[in-house]
């Protein structure tokens, strides 16, 4: 492949890091999305690194910060709000709920509060969400424990799925890295993917809760199809347009 000589390395670099953001992984994708040899990638993913704004991994790269939980949690925020309020009427008084990692859910936990569950056992693979569980009246909290997923911070592995099969529990609430009709949701990571499957395994129902900017889109790991999401819950009215390719697939709020 011929480079362009005249192309900013600079500006190139800043387009690697927003198509890792929009789930791109592999340098082969970054080199076509980008005009240049895989080579090229290597070199801007070296220097990438060492100015510590994203992390080489196995094929590819994912950014290091840019998705941190404090990062994730400034975005969107009226959106994920709505939702939390929606999420909120779906809560049992007692029971059991899962809660995975993100942001989205996270704001489900900050809602709790508003309304004091009675007895309501919470277990959830995000660490600011368990500090914040503890904190609330009424819930008993345990956390998945395993390892730190390198992308979203979100407790994965093998402990993290032991962990979750241990409950029995009336609703999942998770979230996606993106959502699509044809494909479902998926994950930036399996290992994110694999332990919000083995939660939904012990769970009577699934709640998918995504805003509108994850919408048609797919990053490169497979977690729900749709017909194993019984409600996806957006910040949007059931009837809008973005939604319409979802209707009479799952239920949505």
């Amino acid at each position: 492949m011929t480079e362009d000589v005249n192309v900013d390395s600079q500006a190139r670099r800043a387009s690697i890091v927003t198509a890792l953001r929009d789930g791109v992984q592999r340098i082969d994708d970054l080199a076509r999305l980008c005009g240049v040899s895989a080579m090229t990638i290597r070199r801007d993913l070296q220097a990438l690194e060492e100015q510590n704004k994203i992390r080489r991994v196995r094929g590819g790269a994912i950014p290091v910060d840019a998705w941190s939980f404090e990062h994730r949690m400034g975005r969107t925020v009226a959106a994920k709000q709505t939702i939390a309020a929606k999420l909120r009427t779906m809560v049992p008084a007692t029971g059991g709920i899962g809660m995975d990692g993100s942001t989205t859910v996270h704001q489900l936990a900050l809602a709790l509060g508003d309304r004091t569950p009675r007895d309501l056992t919470a277990v959830t693979t995000g660490l600011e969400t368990f500090h914040q569980l503890t904190r609330t009246p009424g819930v008993r909290a345990y956390s998945t424990g395993g390892t730190a997923d390198a992308h979203t911070g979100s407790l994965v592995g093998p402990l993290a799925a032991l962990t979750a099969r241990q409950f029995t529990l009336h609703t999942f609430f998770a979230s996606a890295t993106y959502m699509d009709e044809r494909l479902g949701s998926t994950e930036f990571t399996a290992d994110e993917a694999a332990v919000k499957q083995a939660m939904a395994g012990v769970a009577r129902r699934t709640v998918l809760a995504v805003d509108s900017t994850k919408l048609g889109k797919h990053a490169v790991a497979k977690c729900f199809a749709l017909e194993e999401i019984d409600f996806l819950v957006t910040e949007l009215p059931p009837d809008a347009p973005e939604l319409a390719e979802y209707v009479g697939k799952t239920e949505i709020l």
